[in-house]
């Protein structure tokens, strides 16, 4: 099952860059855009937390810009069931809306859900519970910096009684702040600032006597455009709160931990099409 799933990933994956690389005709002026985008990584992080249990990741998607400031998107990534039991692929789907204030600011709004096909809790023995997570959040951008806050819908992934919390975790809410120092034409740096605040704690203090898993995130990266289609990133993270993180167990096997925070590094081939 889990091959074919994986079969299935990777040939929707050839789909987006077959389908995002098609090319516009030079005589249309169009009010809508497609662009389909490619990713190997050799670590999944998200929010400073692996997501792929330190292990290499293929990712992609398909998104659509309108004219008017709507935009729609689809994007996925192979994971670990190590963290989401049951399941190897996260999907993700989208809708903002936003609007150019003048050549340096813009704002954008919009809802995001993140997918789990499979994965649930009652994999791991445990009471049945999905790890679907949805967000609402809002956005300011100046020139190559964004400001974003994310409030979660849901629980979030899942954090909840059944994993020993006080009680569910809607209201967590994520706000960081990102952008790019472009050094030449081909090189510029890269800044990623996050915090997690959850609406919950555990009831019983881990082995490492935390309960707030709340944590900050910072990332900084290189990055190296080959082409107009081709970029190389490289960045090294950061996730704070190691006394709740660094001994997180597998939910396959409870004595296989991992530090899915800490210091990681990742290298990221990133391909787009229009």
């Amino acid at each position: 099952m889990l091959n074919l799933r994986m079969h299935h990933f990777v040939a929707t994956l050839g789909l987006v860059a077959i389908f995002g690389a098609t090319p516009a005709r030079a005589d249309d002026a169009p009010a809508t855009t497609v662009t389909g985008n490619l990713e190997l990584t050799s670590d999944y992080v998200f929010r400073g937390l692996t997501q792929s249990w330190g292990k290499p990741a293929v990712q992609g998607g398909v998104d659509l810009a309108t004219a008017s400031g709507f935009a729609v998107g689809t994007w996925m990534s192979s994971i670990s069931d190590r963290s989401f039991p049951g399941g190897s692929v996260e999907w993700d789907v989208y809708a903002s809306y936003g609007k150019q204030i003048n050549d340096d600011w813009s704002w954008r709004a919009g809802l995001y859900g993140y997918i789990y096909p499979g994965a649930n809790l009652d994999h791991a023995g445990l009471p049945s519970r999905s790890l679907n997570t949805g967000e609402a959040n809002v956005a300011l951008s100046w020139k190559l910096w964004t400001l974003k806050y994310n409030y979660a819908l849901t629980d979030y992934f899942g954090a909840d009684r059944e994993q020993g919390y006080q009680g569910n975790s809607k209201g967590t809410s994520y706000l960081m702040l990102e952008g790019a120092w472009p050094l030449d034409p081909q090189w510029s740096l890269t800044l990623h600032l996050g915090y997690t605040h959850y609406s919950t704690r555990l009831t019983v203090p881990n082995a490492d006597g935390a309960r707030n898993p709340d944590y900050a995130d910072i990332g900084v990266g290189a990055k190296y455009t080959i082409n107009p289609h081709w970029t190389v990133l490289g960045v090294v993270t950061r996730a704070t709160n190691g006394r709740f993180y660094r001994h997180t167990a597998s939910f396959q096997n409870a004595a296989d931990t991992l530090d899915v925070g800490g210091t990681r590094g990742f290298v990221m081939l990133q391909g787009s099409f229009q």
